[in-house]
Parts: structure tokens; sequence; C-alpha cells
């Protein structure tokens, strides 16, 4: 695929993210997307020929590696596992707040709309939630947390859980628990 192919796929991806995670799976339609990425319609079916949901699995595939490499970069420079969290809650929340309380975590409206019916979505959400939960388990097994794996599961509940509550109110004080409680965890 040439570079202006991939640039439209880009947009693509780029525009159902901004749509499913502010208007969720079922309120996002492949006209929004078209509309929302300036792609001509048929582009949409000759780069997602399985329609909305590759489109949506690819999407949040690519918001979480996004995620993913914010983890990293954030765990070589933390000082501490603790240090880690505090900042990526820190991103989320501005991200969050940025954007009108519309944007909380890209993975998380998909997987709770749909990963129950969809097995393409599904493998996509957990593929995801996996993978930044294994860096979280990394960085605390760097530490030498006793229980890593358990504790990074937990981690990244909480981390998630705040996210929907702050965006239910409006407010980053869940997020500022969250943090003093991992902080205190870890």
């Amino acid at each position: 695929m040439g570079q202006k192919g991939e640039e439209t796929r880009g947009r693509l991806l780029d525009a159902t993210r901004d749509l499913i995670e502010t208007g969720g799976y079922f309120g996002t339609g492949l006209n929004q997307v078209v509309a929302a990425s300036g792609a001509p319609r048929g582009s949409l079916y000759f780069h997602f020929p399985g329609g909305k949901d590759q489109l949506v699995a690819e999407s949040v595939r690519r918001a979480g590696r996004e995620i993913g490499e914010t983890l990293h970069a954030l765990a070589e420079t933390a000082p501490d596992a603790a240090g880690l969290v505090a900042g990526v809650i820190r991103l989320l929340g501005d991200r969050l707040e940025e954007s009108g309380w519309r944007k909380g975590c890209p993975v998380a409206t998909v997987a709770l709309e749909t990963a129950a019916t969809s097995d393409p979505l599904h493998r996509a959400c957990s593929d995801v939630y996996g993978s930044w939960e294994e860096a979280l388990r990394l960085r605390l097994a760097a530490d030498g947390h006793p229980e890593p794996d358990d504790t990074a599961a937990t981690v990244l509940a909480l981390v998630e859980g705040a996210l929907l509550l702050a965006r239910a109110h409006r407010s980053r004080e869940p997020l500022d628990r969250v943090t003093r409680r991992i902080v205190a965890l870890l």
C-alpha cells in the first residue's frame, strides 16, 4: 500500500477512535466515520473489507498501542511503579478533562458494549488490556514487588474504574483518590 493509502487508512482509524470513544460502538455509524475522516466511502471497504467490526477492532488495537507506548516511555523514566501509574493517570486525566470529559479510555466503551457479543472486538479489547497489564507487571517485577501479576490486574482495574467515575462526575477527584491509593498500595 502506498503512502496515500496508508494516510487514508490512518484517517479512517483515527476518526473511528474518536467517534467510538465519545459515542460508543452503537452510536457510531460508518457514514459518520467517512464524514469525519474525509475519506472516500470506497476506501472504507477497501481498507476494511470485514466491515465495522474490523474497523473498530483495528482502531482499538491502534489506540492500545499508543497508550502502551506511553506506558513503556513512562516506565523508563519513572522512579518506580507508583510513579509510572501516577504519571499514566495524570496523562489520561489531562486527556479526559481537555476533551470535556468525553474521552476516557479508548478501549473501555467498546469492551463494555461489544466484548460479550463480538469475537473480533472481544479479542482486540482483551489483547490491549493484556498488553497494558503486562507492561505494569514487568515494572512491578523489576521493582521487586512480591505479587506483580495480581497487583498489575488490580492497578489496571483501579485506573479503569477511576476513569469511568471521573467521566461520570466530570471531576478529577476519582483519579486523584485512586492515585493516592495506588501509591499507598505499591
